[in-house]
């Protein structure tokens, strides 16, 4: 059984008290994490502040270098990473090497960061004056990272903020925390100095300590909603910048027109892939008008009931175990409320169990209909492979209900008709839309973030809005001493 220790100041930390770490597929412990909390939390940021200096003086051009060297390390890479990611949070290997994929992206995009930092240059705004702005970074920032992507989200913030100039302290998830450890170990290769990334383990009290430390000026976050709040409030408090994304309930609406297998096919990646434990799934789907609806559960049924489950190491399966037996359990209630409130449960994943495999943290794909919105599987977040089917009569009733959910991270609509989809992406109240396209999570190059209780923060993660939460912006109005006249000014002179 492996010790997964901190690692501050370019020295794994092994610290004190531990977590117990498992294999999903088995329900085998297979490490213990160090748990931290304020003395850990303090350690790393006095070594990112050390080091924070000497990274901030670096030419952009050079911090590139280490961008792109880090680039290449994550495809040579890529199945090493993959194998570590399954193996503590259970998805298949396709699905963690899409993971890996999708991180690699915002380090590719950082590779640009001496045209992203570029600013702007006015001459002449007076006479012998002229007038320029520049970002700076903003110090030691911090990130405080979900389960579901143990690669992924973390490269969502680290390539932003290094590339910045700033220097950073990760708080991974301490269910899967020997992925974000070995990322570390390949930014370390890539040229990045000891002691401006510095990786803690723990738990709330890691979380509270962050969010209290003086010394660090900016928190990145992705969770739960009610987690969000609680840093969103408790960072602001302590005066930080912070970017805060919550939970999601993403609805896939099914309009007459559109390809049935199409969007069926759509909503069985989007609804199970990596066992629905992602904030971008699709939970709900929204079939307009009663024959659509039928014709839909039609083809989802025999879909559903197929899902190939299995371990990362069987090239065939289709979804994972869940992460835990605990978060296993609390979805399978969730199926339990809906069928007890009277959804009709038409494929039934409670129960499974793989030979071979009998305890591991397996459920298998779930089709609820008839699901209204006053149930709770429907007004939660479930994070789980659970697809439920919510009935609309008209498209007006669709954009309404998901218009009135508290929840606006990501929706999309399945149609041929180009004026709804215009009207669609127009008056939808979500921060990120689909047109024909599942899971519309934005390319390296924009950026990913939702509305309402989806984001708590002006700043939404990676592409530009990454460079702009990373940095601040510092405007120079300048004269020289052979433009100066003698006597006191009181305004500027005539252009």
């Amino acid at each position: 059984m492996k010790a997964i220790a901190h690692i501050i100041a370019g020295k794994a930390l092994p610290g004190s008290g531990g977590t117990p770490v498992f294999n999903p597929a088995t329900g085998e412990q297979t490490g213990q994490v160090a748990s931290g909390g304020g003395g850990e939390i303090d350690a790393a940021v006095t070594a990112a502040r050390a080091a924070f200096p000497g990274w901030a003086a670096t030419p952009p051009a050079k911090r590139a270098k280490v961008m792109y060297e880090m680039r290449r390390l994550l495809e040579a890479n890529k199945d090493k990473l993959a194998r570590t990611i399954s193996a503590e949070h259970g998805k298949t290997h396709t699905d963690a090497l899409g993971e890996v994929a999708r991180g690699q992206e915002v380090v590719e995009f950082a590779c640009g960061i001496p045209h992203l930092l570029k600013g702007s240059f006015s001459k002449n705004v007076s006479a012998g004056v002229d007038c320029y702005d520049e970002r700076q970074p903003l110090g030691v920032v911090a990130g405080i990272t979900p389960f579901n992507f143990p690669v992924m989200v973390p490269l969502w913030m680290m390539p932003m903020a290094l590339a910045c100039g700033n220097s950073f302290i990760l708080k991974p998830s301490e269910r899967d925390p020997s992925a974000p450890n070995l990322l570390y170990e390949l930014w370390r290769e890539a040229g990045l100095p000891d002691g401006v990334l510095n990786v803690v383990h723990g738990g709330k009290a890691a979380v509270d300590a962050i969010l209290d430390h003086p010394g660090i000026a900016a928190v990145s976050f992705v969770g739960s909603t009610p987690i969000a709040s609680h840093v969103y409030t408790r960072g602001c408090a302590a005066g930080k910048r912070v970017q805060a994304l919550g939970g999601a309930k993403n609805h896939l609406v099914v309009m007459p027109d559109a390809d049935l297998d199409q969007a069926a096919d759509a909503l069985m990646g989007a609804g199970y892939g990596s066992a629905g434990e992602r904030c971008m799934a699709v939970a709900v789907a929204v079939p307009v008008g009663e024959k659509t609806a039928d014709a839909l559960i039609a083809k989802l049924k025999p879909r559903v009931a197929a899902l190939k489950i299995g371990p990362a190491g069987d090239a065939a399966a289709e979804m994972g175990p869940l992460v835990t037996a605990a978060h296993r359990d609390k979805v399978s209630s969730y199926i339990d409320a809906g069928q007890a409130a009277g959804a009709d449960v038409v494929v039934d994943g409670r129960g499974l169990k793989l030979q071979g495999y009998e305890k591991g943290f397996w459920l298998g794909g779930t089709l609820l209909d008839r699901v209204t919105p006053l149930m709770s599987v429907y007004t939660d977040e479930i994070f789980g492979p659970v697809l439920s089917v919510v009935r609309a009569g008209t498209y007006e009733e669709a954009v309404g209900l998901i218009n009135a959910n508290l929840f606006a991270n990501g929706t999309a609509l399945f149609t041929r008709d180009g004026d709804a989809a215009r009207d669609f992406a127009e008056r939808i109240q979500v921060g990120m839309v689909g047109i024909n396209v599942p899971i519309p999570v934005p390319v390296g190059y924009h950026s990913f973030g939702g509305w309402k209780s989806s984001l708590f923060g002006s700043h939404g993660v990676y592409g530009p809005e990454g460079v702009h939460f990373y940095t601040r912006l510092k405007t120079v109005t300048s004269r020289w001493p052979a433009g100066l006249k003698s006597g006191a000014q009181f305004h500027f002179t005539e252009r």
